[in-house]
């Protein structure tokens, strides 16, 4: 059996990143058959009308400009599809995460595609994935009252299917989950 890893890195800083150092160390860790790896901090696009027109169409009915909108976000969507396991790297910058790792996020939750609603809430379509992320917070402390990045995460994820998910902070600490 193969194990595909998915390693994201979305701090603004390449050299000398904490967070990119720590999970490239994971990733290290992972034995994996393939890693796929995407830098965010080379900049991702933001949702704009024709996106969010397009993914409530079916597929048959979009026109040229449409499929072209949704291109970039069914390549984001495949890479996370593909992984067994996805590391993610990121700095909190203001109590929460880097704007191109929320970019990222808009373009992969994607209702029919890696989640569906049901009678009873959304139900993510990405089971069975695991995600480990590290943190660099420039010292606010994972799991206190300033930090939104770590339970936006577990919740975003979770959103997808993604509910195996370790939280580090950058000296490798384990965030325990809160309650909801």
């Amino acid at each position: 059996m193969t194990h595909t890893v998915l390693h994201i890195n979305s701090s603004a800083r390449t050299e000398g990143s904490l967070s990119r150092i720590k999970s490239s160390e994971i990733v290290a860790d992972q034995n994996a058959d393939t890693v796929l790896t995407r830098d965010l901090a080379q900049g991702l696009p933001f949702l704009d009308a024709t996106w969010v027109t397009s993914t409530f169409m079916a597929p048959d009915e979009r026109d040229a400009a449409q499929v072209k909108a949704l291109e970039f976000s069914n390549e984001l969507v495949a890479e996370v599809q593909a992984a067994d396991t996805i590391v993610i790297g990121t700095a909190m910058y203001n109590f929460s995460i880097p704007a191109v790792l929320k970019a990222w996020i808009d373009q992969i939750a994607r209702a029919g595609v890696t989640f569906t609603y049901t009678e009873t809430g959304p139900k993510g379509l990405l089971e069975g994935k695991k995600a480990i992320i590290t943190i660099a917070t420039g010292g606010v402390q994972l799991g206190t009252e300033y930090d939104f990045a770590s339970a936006y995460l577990r919740q975003v994820l979770g959103l997808v299917g993604i509910t195996d998910v370790t939280i580090l902070d950058i000296e490798g600490n384990e965030v325990a989950a809160k309650a909801a």
